[in-house]
C-alpha cells in the first residue's frame, strides 16, 4: 500500500495487541479506528500523513463505534456531518437512559 516510513504512534493506543507485530498495511482499518478513538492529535496527524484522507474518510463512516466526543473530532478531520457518521446512526437506533 504505502512505501511510506511507518507512523510513530503512542504504544498506549495498542495497548491490547502486540505493538511490535502491527501490520499498518494489512490491518488499517483496526488502526485507523483505535487511533481516532484512543489517540490525541499527534497521532491522528501520523495517521492521515501515512494512510491519506481518502481511506481514513472511507473507514470512519463506516465504523460501527466511536466515542461521541470522537466522532464530533472525526466529523471536524474529515470534514463530513455527523450525521453521515454509520457509528452515530446506530446511537441514535439504540439510545441510552436519560441520567438523572
Amino acid at each position: 500500500m504505502n512505501s511510506k516510513p511507518k507512523p510513530i504512534f503512542d504504544k498506549r493506543i495498542f495497548w491490547d495487541v502486540n505493538f511490535e507485530n502491527i501490520d499498518y498495511d494489512a490491518k488499517a482499518i483496526f488502526v485507523i479506528e483505535r487511533v481516532f478513538e484512543r489517540g490525541d492529535v499527534d497521532d491522528i496527524r501520523q495517521c492521515r500523513r501515512y494512510y491519506g484522507d481518502e481511506i481514513i474518510s472511507t473507514t470512519l463512516l463506516n465504523t460501527k463505534y466511536l466515542p461521541l466526543e470522537k466522532i464530533y473530532l472525526a466529523s471536524v478531520v474529515i470534514d463530513k456531518p455527523i450525521e453521515e457518521f454509520r457509528c452515530y446512526k446506530l446511537r441514535q437506533l439504540n439510545p441510552t437512559l436519560y441520567p438523572y
